[in-house]
C-alpha cells in the first residue's frame, strides 16, 4: 500500500500560523474586560460579617466595654457593714464577767455612708467610661470594616492582572514559535526570536510578583476575618467604575454626627466632669453609723441589766494639699480631653480631604482610561493588527502595540481599585459606613 504524501511550502505555514496569532489577538481582545461585581459582593459581605464576629481585635474592644459596665456596679455600691464582737472590761485580775458591772459581750454592727453625691459622681464616671469603649469599639468596627474592603479589592485587581498576564503569556508563545518559523525558513531575524523570549521572560517575572502578592493579600484577608491565614479564598468578580461625588464640606459637617469616636470623646468629657465633682465632694466628710448591743452576766449585783448603745463618726477632711491636687488632675484631664477631641477633628477633616482627592483623582483617572486611553490604544492596536497582515508592520510592533494595550487594561483594573479602597477609607473616615454596624 503506496503512503501518499503532500509537500506544505514554508510560505503557507507561515501564513496558517500567521492567521492563527491573529485569531489568538482577536479572542483576546473580545474577552469582556470588565464585569459585574455582583458575585464577589455576596462574598465580600460574608467577610464583612465574619471580621464583625471573628476579628481578634474587635473581640478584645468588645471585652473593654463588658469590663467597663461591670465597674459601674462595683462603684456605685455601699461598702460591706461591719461586724465586730467584743469581750469588753474584764477585770485583768479574775477575767470574771460578773465581777465588774461594765464587764460584757458586746456585738457591734457599723456601715460607712459616702457624703451625699459622692456615689453618684462615681457611678456617672463609670457610665462614662463604659460609653467612651462601647463608642471606641463602633469606630474599631469601622475600620475593621475599611481593612477589609481595602485588601478585598486588591484582590480582585491581582486577581484581574493574573488573568491578564496569563492571556499575555498565551499569545507570547504563540508569537514566539511564528517568529522561531519565520527564522528557520529565512524570513525573519534572530533579534525578534530573542526579544520575543525576553519579553516572554519579563511577564513570568510580573506573573510570579503578582501571585505572590495575591497570596499574601489572601493571607491578610484570612487574618481580618478571623480565619486561618490559609483559608481558602475564592475571588470571582471583577471591579466596576462607581460614577460618585461627595461634599467636602458635607462629610466633614456629617463626620461629626456619624463617626462613633466624636460620641467617645463627649463621653471622656463628662467622665472628667464627673471626676471633677468628686473631688470637690472630697472636702466633704464621709459617715459611719454604727449600733451595739452589750450582753451582761446575771450574776451582777443590778441583775445584769444589757446595754445598747448607738453612734456616729466621720472623717476629717483636713488634707487640704491633697484635695486640691485631685481637683486640679480633674481640671487637667477635662481640658486634655478637650484637645485630644479637637485634635481628632482635625485628623478627621485631614483624613476625609486626603481620601476624597484620592477618590476624585482616582474617578477622573478612571473615566480617562474608560473613555479615552483604552480605546485609543484598542484603535491602536487594530491599526497596527490591519497593518500586519499586509506585511507593512513587524511582529515587534504589533506585540508592542498589543502589549501596550494591555498595560492599558491593568492600569485601569488598578485605577478601579484604587478608587473603590479610596471611597471605603473615605467611608471609615467620615462614618458613612455607620449604618452597618
Amino acid at each position: 500500500m503506496k503512503i501518499l504524501q503532500f509537500y506544505v511550502p514554508q510560505e503557507f505555514v507561515l501564513i496558517i500560523m500567521r492567521m492563527k496569532l491573529v485569531g489568538l489577538l482577536l479572542a483576546a481582545l473580545l474577552v469582556p474586560s470588565m464585569q459585574s461585581v455582583a458575585a464577589e459582593s455576596v462574598q465580600l459581605q460574608q467577610l464583612l460579617v465574619e471580621a464583625d464576629k471573628n476579628n481578634p481585635s474587635l473581640r478584645a474592644a468588645d471585652e473593654k466595654v463588658a469590663v467597663a459596665e461591670s465597674k459601674i456596679d462595683q462603684l456605685t455600691s455601699l461598702r460591706d457593714p461591719v461586724l465586730s464582737i467584743a469581750l469588753s472590761n474584764y477585770p485583768i485580775d479574775e477575767l470574771k464577767s460578773d465581777v465588774s458591772p461594765m464587764t460584757g459581750n458586746e456585738v457591734r454592727l457599723a456601715q460607712k455612708f459616702p457624703f451625699p453625691g459622692k456615689l453618684d459622681a462615681k457611678g456617672r464616671m463609670a457610665a462614662e467610661k463604659s460609653r467612651w469603649f462601647a463608642a471606641a469599639y463602633q469606630d474599631a468596627r469601622l475600620q475593621v470594616r475599611r481593612q477589609v474592603k481595602d485588601a478585598w479589592y486588591r484582590l480582585l485587581f491581582l486577581q484581574r492582572a493574573i488573568e491578564l498576564t496569563d492571556r499575555n503569556l498565551e499569545i507570547i508563545d504563540n508569537f514566539i514559535e511564528l517568529t522561531e518559523t519565520r527564522y528557520e525558513v529565512g524570513k525573519g531575524l534572530q533579534q525578534n526570536v530573542l526579544k520575543a523570549q525576553l519579553q516572554r521572560s519579563k511577564q513570568m517575572d510580573k506573573l510570579l510578583r503578582l501571585q505572590q502578592q495575591r497570596e499574601a493579600t489572601r493571607a491578610e484577608l484570612n487574618s481580618l476575618a478571623g480565619r486561618e491565614t490559609d483559608h481558602e479564598l475564592t475571588v470571582s468578580g471583577q471591579l466596576d467604575f462607581a460614577d460618585i461625588v461627595f461634599s467636602l464640606d458635607k462629610l466633614q459637617q456629617e463626620a461629626v454626627k456619624k463617626r462613633p469616636m466624636f460620641a467617645a470623646f463627649a463621653a471622656l468629657i463628662e467622665q472628667y466632669k464627673s471626676q471633677r465633682e468628686l473631688a470637690i465632694l472630697d472636702y466633704r466628710p464621709d459617715f459611719t453609723l454604727w449600733a451595739g448591743y452589750r450582753f451582761r452576766d446575771d450574776g451582777l449585783r443590778d441583775g445584769g441589766t444589757d446595754f445598747v448603745s448607738a453612734g456616729l463618726s466621720f472623717n476629717l477632711p483636713v488634707r487640704k494639699a491633697r484635695r486640691r491636687a485631685a481637683v486640679a488632675e480633674a481640671d487637667s484631664s477635662l481640658r486634655l480631653a478637650y484637645q485630644k477631641r479637637n485634635d481628632f477633628n482635625n485628623r478627621v477633616n485631614l483624613a476625609i480631604h486626603r481620601f476624597l482627592t484620592k477618590l476624585n483623582q482616582a474617578t477622573q483617572l478612571a473615566d480617562l482610561y474608560k473613555n479615552g486611553i483604552l480605546p485609543q490604544a484598542d484603535q491602536t492596536f487594530q491599526a497596527t493588527l490591519s497593518a500586519y497582515r499586509v506585511d507593512k508592520v513587524d511582529f515587534l510592533s504589533l506585540l508592542d502595540s498589543l502589549m501596550g494595550l494591555y498595560r492599558y487594561k491593568i492600569d485601569y483594573v488598578r485605577t478601579l481599585s484604587d478608587q473603590q479602597r479610596s471611597l471605603a477609607a473615605l467611608e471609615a473616615a467620615a462614618g458613612l459606613d455607620v449604618d452597618q454596624l
